[in-house]
């Protein structure tokens, strides 16, 4: 079965980046602010993405600063069923470095001095290889810098605003 699979460095430490994914307010921050989301193991959290279309995803597995899971239950056809992982592993830059050298570039371009939380994100069971996969990856990924966001400055980029490029930087 294809899968989706996404690593990145996020400069906060693990336990901000669970509540970003736990909380009604930090998913709302960073995925879409049309959510209904609560940290109960069993339970179903409803995204809205304009107003004929949702996901709901049932909470699968929850590990405090370690480990979040869903199962999809509604949305497109292609995603029921589908798994959806977070796992969160906080270092330092240097315990990383070492650990996860392919992170070099990731390491080298982080603004916090202490390191932070490598987010490994796994959508998995999918049925098949198909052009929503691809969409889908490229859109996680857009995501996932929206959380990555969140987590460091506080500001995600949530839908649908998601594909908009990021504010230019000053000099």
């Amino acid at each position: 079965m294809p899968s989706i699979r996404h690593e990145v460095l996020i400069g906060a430490p693990a336990e901000t980046v669970y509540h970003a994914l736990t909380s009604q307010h930090g998913l709302a921050g960073w995925w879409t602010p049309d959510v209904s989301a609560t940290a109960d193991l069993g339970s179903v959290a409803r995204f809205g993405f304009g107003p004929s279309y949702y996901k709901e995803m049932r909470i699968t597995e929850l590990l405090a600063g370690r480990l979040v899971q869903w199962t999809c239950i509604e949305g497109a056809d292609e995603w029921k069923g589908t798994a959806i992982s977070f796992e969160l592993r906080p270092g330092t830059k240097q315990t990383l470095s070492i650990t996860r050298p392919e992170l070099a570039d990731q390491l080298r371009q982080s603004t916090s001095q202490d390191g932070g939380t490598l987010l490994i994100f796994r959508h998995d069971k999918w049925r098949a290889d198909t052009p929503m996969l691809a969409e889908c990856s490229y859109t996680w990924a857009r995501f996932l810098g929206s959380l990555k966001s969140l987590c460091e400055v506080g500001t995600g980029r949530p839908w649908p605003h998601q594909h908009e490029a990021e504010q230019r930087r000053a000099a």
